[in-house]
C-alpha cells in the first residue's frame, strides 16, 4: 500500500446534511452477529459514502468482499508534477472494482478527490517507469498507454485484453516516453470539438467503462 500523504478534503460524506443510515434500529438486542458488521456503526450509524449492501460493514469486510470479485485490469497513473486527477481516478476505478491503482513518480498526491474511497482500493507506488513495467511483466498484464498521440489506434475500435494495465499520464505532457516505448499498444478517445484533449480523469473512466463493456460481467454490477 501507498503511504499515507497529508489529510487533505472530506472524510467520506462528513460534509453539510448528513447522509446515509442512523444507528440499526431496535438497540443491541437487535443487531446482526455476523462478524462483518461493525459494533461502533450498527450503534452510531454509518454515514460513509458505501453503496447500500455495504452498510454498517467492517472496512476489512468490504475490502475482502470486493477481493473476491476484482476485475483483472489495472490502472497506472503518472505523477511527476502532483497530478490533481489522481483521486478522481482512484475514486473511478474504484467503481468499476480495478484490481488496483498504481502511482509513478511521486508517491504523495491530493486525495480530496478520491472521497475516501482510496480505503478500500489497492494502491501501488512505483518511483519510475522501468519498476512498473517490471511489475506488468511479473504479472503478465499488457500495458495499454492511453493517449492522444499520432498512430494511436482508436479505443472505440480495440478489444482491449482482459488482463491488462491502462496507462495514463499526466494534465498536459501525457504519457511519458518511457511510457509509450513499454507499452503494447496507444490509444487514443475519438474527439470531436476544439480541445486538444481532455482531462486525464475524465479520459481513465472512460477507458474503464470500455473494459467494462467489454469484459465484466453486467448482472453482478449494484
Amino acid at each position: 500500500m501507498i503511504d499515507e500523504p497529508e489529510a487533505v478534503g472530506p472524510t467520506e460524506w462528513t460534509v453539510g446534511e448528513p447522509v446515509g443510515v442512523g444507528p440499526w434500529p431496535g438497540g443491541p438486542q437487535a443487531w446482526p452477529t455476523d462478524p462483518h458488521y461493525d459494533p461502533e456503526l450498527l450503534r452510531d450509524g454509518d454515514r460513509r459514502n458505501v453503496v447500500d449492501a455495504y452498510r454498517y460493514w467492517r472496512r476489512a469486510a468490504i475490502v475482502a468482499d470486493i477481493d473476491r470479485r476484482r476485475h483483472p485490469f489495472h490502472i497506472a497513473i503518472e505523477n511527476f508534477s502532483h497530478d490533481h486527477n489522481i483521486g478522481t481516478v482512484v475514486r473511478t476505478a474504484n467503481a468499476f472494482a480495478a484490481a488496483a491503482v498504481h502511482i509513478v513518480g511521486r508517491a504523495r498526491w491530493n486525495r480530496r478527490g478520491a472521497m475516501v474511497t482510496d480505503r478500500y482500493q489497492h494502491l501501488h507506488h512505483h518511483p519510475d517507469m522501468a519498476s512498473l513495467m517490471a511489475f506488468a511483466a511479473a504479472h503478465e498484464l499488457t500495458v495499454v498507454a492511453v493517449d492522444n498521440l499520432p498512430g494511436a489506434v482508436r479505443l472505440e475500435r480495440v478489444e482491449l485484453p482482459r488482463r491488462c494495465l491502462l496507462l495514463f499520464g499526466q494534465e498536459g505532457p501525457g504519457v511519458s516516453d518511457a511510457g509509450r516505448t513499454g507499452a503494447a499498444v496507444t490509444v487514443s478517445i475519438a474527439q470531436f470539438g476544439s480541445t486538444r484533449s481532455i482531462n486525464a480523469g475524465v479520459a481513465a473512466g472512460i477507458a474503464m467503462h470500455t473494459w467494462v463493456r467489454q469484459h465484466a460481467d453486467l448482472d453482478a454490477a449494484w
